[in-house]
């Protein structure tokens, strides 16, 4: 079906070959397209029709990116072919960072979170919509919702008083944070690796507005459970090769103390057969930070 729709794209139409990419969890159908040349490879992605606007937002969030010379797919193209839309972008050689990052030595996976850390930095010179409304007022109604949800909801986590304390003692930290440009999902899963270097970020389809120390969450849950060097690189390239201040590691232990309730929560609701393995990872952060008695994770070295 697809295939016969890549025809009707003019700038495609005459591709030598159409490899389809069965990795990732979106619903989009994902095509590698090797053009004539040789050379020149594009990544195709389809969809339905009804995620255009959404669609068209990425995209000119990528147009964005360019501006700021970050390292991530440049868009080509985006419109509708047959009852489905397309949207064509640059192909970033390379593999999976969470895959291959453990072949590499200490050394080459600190450096490649040094190049993560600095790419992302680029990514926050973009500021939110005048629209938009403040970090501090969308953070804290989200996360009333998800506590209230936690109490009603029969899995509990040790010392949950414990935390929700940290949180109220802290939540005012957040009031003044900018309203910038946020990935939102970035980490080892969603970084390109080639020849042991950091070769681009993906997947922007997540992004959202607010407090650009809201992304390193993403570390104490994941990347620091693949790549403590990466994890600590990438805190180091995000501050110019230094060590962030107290006040970073405040926020970062407050986001991801909101985030214990926020993933047993979500967890339950979405994908509940995975609560126990959603579990170890809040329980390694917890234990990373001996539950909020201290804000900066025993791994960062």
């Amino acid at each position: 079906m697809s295939k016969k729709l890549i025809k009707q794209i003019p700038l495609i139409s005459n591709c030598k070959e159409v490899i389809e990419i069965k990795k990732g969890v979106s619903s989009d159908e994902k095509y590698l397209i090797h053009m004539q040349d040789g050379n020149n490879k594009l990544l195709l992605r389809m969809f339905n029709l009804e995620e255009l606007e959404l669609k068209k937002a990425e995209y000119s969030i990528l147009e964005r990116m360019q501006d700021y010379q970050v390292t991530c797919s440049q868009p080509i193209l985006i419109g509708e072919v047959g009852n489905r839309g397309y949207m064509i972008t640059s192909y970033i050689e390379g593999k999976d960072a969470g895959d291959e990052i453990s072949k590499y030595s200490e050394e080459e996976q600190f450096n490649v979170g040094i190049e993560a850390g600095k790419e992302l930095r680029k990514m926050h010179q973009l500021t939110a919509p005048n629209h938009i409304s403040s970090w501090y007022s969308r953070k804290i109604e989200k996360h009333r919702k998800y506590i209230d949800a936690y109490l009603e909801c029969e899995v509990k986590v040790n010392n949950d008083h414990k935390i929700m304390n940290f949180i109220d003692e802290n939540i005012q930290f957040m009031k003044h944070r900018p309203n910038l440009f946020q990935h939102d999902d970035f980490h080892l899963g969603n970084i390109i690796v080639n020849n042991k270097k950091f070769a681009g970020a993906i997947d922007f389809n997540r992004y959202d507005w607010g407090d650009p120390f809201h992304e390193f969450l993403k570390i104490g849950i994941f990347s620091r459970g693949i790549s403590i060097p990466f994890s600590i690189g990438q805190i180091k390239g995000y501050f110019n090769n230094k060590g962030p201040d107290e006040d970073f590691w405040r926020l970062y232990s407050l986001y991801l103390a909101m985030c214990v309730f926020s993933t047993v929560v979500w967890t339950l609701k979405t994908i509940p057969n995975d609560i126990n393995e959603m579990l170890d990872k809040v329980y390694m952060y917890l234990e990373d930070h001996d539950y909020f008695s201290r804000l900066k994770p025993k791994w960062y070295k």
